[in-house]
């Protein structure tokens, strides 16, 4: 899916902090992509992009309005069909990741139609894919996993990346999320995805490779949230990961949308997710903990990485905040070229 940058990032009316996750990512690591924001006055979030509407971003060269927000139920407030009306009426494309599709809305279609825009519906699964065989595969793969949906396993993913690529190591990221796909511009939408397929598509998405390098999976939802631990199942299994790497948000005070489900212990997290994932990869690890540590002030998050890499033995850090070396010093520790990660089999 090639979406047609430069893009104008939607926040709207947006109280939702972590509901932006898909603006935030796209203003994050696609930045020089972003030409502004188009945020109301009741909405309190900004990314440091200059404010502007469509018919601004339109002048200053914007193609795409990124409708850039991840609400519960994944549907479209009246509010966003209004703005995302003006902007096809500016001359824009609309680009979303809601489970509710642009072409599903007959009034966005109708006014493409008139304007002769496009709509990118970013949460299209492919038609095709197979159903998870399980087969050992050759290659190293990664797998973030979190405590909780939505605590920084994609950022986590990335910086990973980067940390590998500056030490001359092939790596890249596999996206499973709208965010990622975003910027990565491919991937698959695991959660729109039919569930006996969610392992093949996977397998597809990350196959089997002969160098030294890795695939660096980004994780989806939490083996500890009821309402997609189904989800993070399938992807344990048809990642067959090498490695882990878990994610957390250690201010949280319970599961995302859940106030009745408190979080889980990082070592019963990680525990559960090795145990799932030796199913398919029997000789799976851990190789660190990623604290999103936004919150928190440099000295406490400090702190707290220090602790928590202590109690867990694994190394912690907060990847975006004080990258990722660590982690990428022990993957390739653990995973060195002379030692054989996998081998494929019949």
């Amino acid at each position: 899916m090639t979406i047609p940058a430069p893009y104008l990032l939607y926040l709207g009316h947006s109280d939702d902090e972590v509901g932006l996750k898909t603006s935030r990512g796209l203003a994050t690591f696609r930045r020089e992509d972003c030409v502004g924001e188009w945020r109301h006055d009741d909405c309190p979030f900004s990314f440091g992009l200059p404010r502007m509407d469509a018919g601004e971003a339109r002048l200053a060269g914007a193609r795409t309005l990124v409708l850039g927000i991840a609400n519960p139920g994944g549907r479209f407030p009246e509010w966003m069909i209004d703005d995302a009306l003006v902007a096809i009426a500016a001359g824009m494309n609309l680009a979303c990741g809601l489970h509710q599709r642009l072409r599903d809305e007959p009034r966005l279609v109708a006014a493409a139609e008139a304007f002769g825009v496009e709509l990118f519906d970013v949460r299209d699964a492919p038609g095709d894919l197979p159903v998870g065989n399980g087969k050992r595969r050759a290659g190293n793969r990664l797998l973030t996993v979190g405590t909780d949906c939505s605590v920084g396993k994609m950022y986590a993913t990335l910086c990973l990346r980067d940390a590998l690529r500056a030490r001359g190591v092939a790596a890249d990221f596999r996206a499973t999320g709208q965010t990622g796909i975003l910027i990565a511009g491919r991937g698959v939408p695991l959660d729109a995805v039919v569930a006996d397929f969610i392992a093949g598509a996977i397998e597809t998405l990350a196959p089997a490779r002969d160098d030294d390098g890795w695939d660096l999976i980004e994780g989806q939802g939490s083996l500890f949230h009821p309402s997609f631990a189904g989800v993070s199942t399938g992807l344990l299994h048809g990642a067959q990961p090498a490695a882990l790497l878990l994610c957390h948000d250690p201010v949280r005070p319970h599961m995302r949308g859940l106030p009745h489900y408190p979080m889980p212990g990082l070592a019963e997290c990680l525990d559960a997710n090795l145990r799932v994932a030796r199913l398919t990869s029997p000789d799976v690890r851990g190789v660190g903990v990623a604290l999103n540590t936004a919150k928190l002030d440099e000295a406490a998050a400090r702190r707290l990485c220090a602790e928590t890499q202590d109690a867990m033995g694994l190394p912690c850090t907060d990847p975006w905040r004080f990258g990722a070396d660590a982690i990428a010093e022990e993957l390739l520790r653990c995973f060195a070229p002379s030692t054989p990660a996998m081998t494929a089999s019949a």
